[in-house]
């Protein structure tokens, strides 16, 4: 360490934290004079926003009269401090009186509350720089570098969201309000869909859209096309926010099983028309590379933002989506899949049911908490392969209970044509032009089954799907030359 480092250390140690003793005294004052102000500035004024000991105590106790009903005055107050050491070394109970003769107006209270939360904020970076210091010369070998970081990170919006909470009480009034001005935009768009678009007419139409705070579960046995769905829906999502230069409309995805390379391929593959397998081995013509630069080009733009950690956990997935929303702004975040996330780092969890319970517990918590939909991959159990019927139900969901419960729409992609063409009769047989006419009917189908929707109706969408370029697309009957749109 460089001797200038530790002089202008000790010199900010030196000094004083930040604080404002003639504003937490104004504002205390404020509310022993008239308690309707605690009422209107205790959301983003805590406790631990005081920086003076005895005004947090003051702070404290007038907090919980007034959550008893209580009157908070200073001769309410007075009995609670007869005992109080700290008080008497700045004038007893006669401090109380003095606090109310302080006092200033409700727009004055609000300033002075602003002021105290500006400089705890303050004085909570200076100790969180203190604690990452510290925390960065241990020579613990069990805690990485990449752990201090995001335990920075998640300390970091703590301190940047503590107290800024809005009262989520609201009037009937306002909530009539907001609902109305809802469906003025539905209807300005002449459109049923109010929340965030797929860009697939008929799910857009059934679900009116992805909607915020909302927890969203495609689930479907392997090779149903979950990831491809995802993909397809979370690149909708982000070229349309590039088109409408909407920031906070950018997707985050958590790709736990596939590298971002690979997803960025299945993209490409997706937009460009060309057999993902045939760009990873390189067998391409001149033709096929100069579509795939040019689509590239066109597509580099798209906020679309990829995270291919494994095995990551709640906290730190949470954490990540935090920062992105705080830097960049954030419309979606698209999970896959949900079994391969992990509960937070302090979970001793033993069972697989109670950890999946925490892991969409905590998607839920965060969809309403950045107010954005999450949509999450989910696995289904392999009861679906022992049934004639392979159409799969809810009870077909991994450890369903959490999952079914804690989720607002729950969705099954089903393709039947996989079924039916992993069970070919003998060729030549009048099973087998059967078999080949049902073949021919349902090719390039897949069922998309809505069998829960809090605040909609359930059914079945069809769309499209080719499994060449793994590419989900709007349905059109066999009416037309083309199933694709």
């Amino acid at each position: 360490m460089s001797s200038s480092f530790q002089i202008q250390q000790s010199e900010t140690i030196s000094k004083e934290l930040p604080h404002n003793i003639e504003a937490e005294q104004g504002i205390l004052g404020s509310i022993l004079l008239n308690n309707e102000i605690y009422h209107d500035i205790s959301d983003s004024l805590l406790v631990d926003h005081f920086y003076e000991p005895v005004h947090k105590t003051i702070y404290e106790i007038i907090s919980t009269l007034i959550s008893k009903g209580q009157i908070a005055t200073p001769i309410t107050l007075k009995s609670y401090f007869e005992v109080e050491k700290n008080l008497e070394e700045i004038g007893g109970s006669n401090y109380l009186v003095r606090l109310a003769n302080s006092a200033v107006s409700l727009d004055y209270a609000r300033n002075y509350a602003r002021i105290i939360y500006d400089l705890a904020v303050r004085r909570g970076l200076y100790e969180l720089g203190g604690k990452v210091q510290y925390s960065a010369i241990q020579n613990d070998i069990e805690i990485k570098p990449e752990d201090l970081i995001e335990e920075t990170e998640k300390n970091l919006y703590q301190i940047s969201e503590r107290g800024t909470n809005r009262n989520n009480v609201q009037t009937f009034q306002s909530s009539v309000e907001e609902a109305i001005e809802l469906a003025k935009k539905a209807f300005e768009k002449d459109s049923s869909v109010v929340g965030i678009s797929s860009d697939f007419i008929d799910l857009d139409t059934k679900l009116g859209g992805f909607h915020p705070s909302d927890l969203v579960i495609i689930a479907g046995r392997p090779s149903m096309g979950k990831t491809s769905l995802a993909t397809n829906i979370a690149f909708n999502i982000a070229k349309s926010a590039l088109s409408s230069d909407d920031a906070n409309s950018s997707v985050l995805f958590f790709s736990l099983e596939m590298s971002a390379e690979q997803l960025a391929r299945r993209i490409l593959s997706e937009q460009a028309r060309i057999s993902s397998n045939d760009i990873r081995r390189g067998n391409l013509s001149e033709n096929d590379l100069d579509n795939l630069v040019s689509v590239s080009k066109e597509i580099l733009e798209i906020p679309l933002f990829i995270d291919d950690t494994p095995a990551i956990n709640i906290g730190t997935l949470s954490s990540r989506a935090r920062r992105l929303k705080r830097k960049n702004g954030l419309g979606v975040i698209v999970v896959d899949y949900l079994q391969l996330l992990r509960p937070s780092k302090t979970s001793r969890n033993e069972s697989r049911v109670l950890e999946i319970s925490e892991i969409t517990q905590g998607l839920k918590a965060l969809a309403k908490e950045l107010n954005i939909p999450i949509i999450a991959l989910s696995q289904l159990s392999r009861q679906v392969e022992q049934r004639e019927d392979k159409k799969p139900q809810l009870s077909d969901l991994r450890e369903s209970g959490s999952i079914e419960q804690d989720s607002d729409v729950v969705m099954f992609i089903y393709r039947e044509e996989y079924y039916l063409e992993k069970n070919a009769p003998t060729p030549g047989t009048a099973e087998f032009i059967e078999w080949q006419q049902k073949m021919d009917e349902i090719h390039g189908q897949a069922d998309i089954l809505i069998m829960k929707q809090r605040h909609g109706p359930t059914g079945n969408v069809k769309l499209s799907f080719d499994a060449k370029y793994t590419r989900f697309a709007n349905f059109v009957s066999k009416d037309h030359s083309d199933s694709y749109e």
